[in-house]
């Protein structure tokens, strides 16, 4: 099974080679067939340079940049449009997200044929380092609020990093989401629409280098938005989006 990796990328110049290079030779190690699919947002800095210093590299490289509508949801669905393989992981380029995970995610869907593998820092076994007080206090609250209102015990709904297979990311479109809020939509459409997964453990660092683009204030009501969605879809659509099972 190919595994694709999609990445988002917005003035990650001081960053992308180490998360490329990373990446590359964990899944080149455990020898995953794989393409490495960076979407270059439309960025200020020599990210692009970057990208194309390493092409001799990482044979499995493919870039591309969005020159369109930019945001981080715009740019990972560019992504989801052009990737090639079986299934597809969408990882951040700030080195927050482990190879190490990929490929334990990777061997669980294989292992237990699911529709998608979920990770959770919230559970046993998951960690998290240097994370924002604020943001935490946030993410838990935003987690709960969406488990109680769709009776899920799955916490971590919010975190980008998760695995589908190309039929389940097929099955949930159309996307609706812009922005971050994109993290939120997949996961819960995949859920309401029938679609297995599985949950494990994983972790996450707090970036060394650059800014974090996402911007609390401007979205709390996209948030909301996607999730108000999401709960008409659940109680409303009389299963007109669920799963074909074959």
């Amino acid at each position: 099974m190919k595994l694709s990796v999609v990445i988002p990328a917005y003035n990650e110049a001081e960053t992308i080679e180490e998360t490329l290079m990373l990446l590359y030779n964990s899944l080149s190690d455990f020898g995953v067939d794989h393409e490495i699919l960076v979407v270059n947002d439309n960025s200020k800095d020599n990210t692009l340079e970057k990208l194309n210093s390493l092409k001799k590299a990482i044979p499995s490289l493919v870039f591309y940049t969005n020159n369109g509508l930019n945001g981080f949801g715009y740019a990972v669905r560019f992504g989801l449009e052009r990737f090639k393989g079986d299934c597809v992981a969408i990882m951040m380029a700030d080195l927050s997200d482990s190879p190490e995970d990929l490929i334990r995610f990777y061997k669980a869907m294989i292992a237990e044929d699911c529709d998608c593998v979920f990770g959770t820092r919230w559970s046993k076994g998951g960690k998290v380092y240097d994370y924002p007080r604020h943001k935490l206090y946030l993410n838990r609250l935003f987690n709960n609020i969406v488990r109680m209102l769709f009776g899920i015990k799955y916490n971590d709904v919010t975190n980008a990093f998760k695995l589908y297979k190309k039929e389940t990311i097929d099955g949930v479109k159309p996307f609706l989401s812009p922005h971050f809020n994109l993290t939120v939509e997949i996961p819960l459409k995949a859920i309401i629409r029938g679609y297995s997964y599985t949950v494990l453990p994983n972790s996450w660092t707090n970036r060394k280098h650059g800014v974090s683009n996402l911007k609390i204030r401007e979205m709390g009501s996209r948030y909301f938005f996607i999730l108000l969605y999401c709960f008409i879809e659940k109680f409303f659509a009389r299963g007109d989006f669920k799963k074909k099972w074959q």
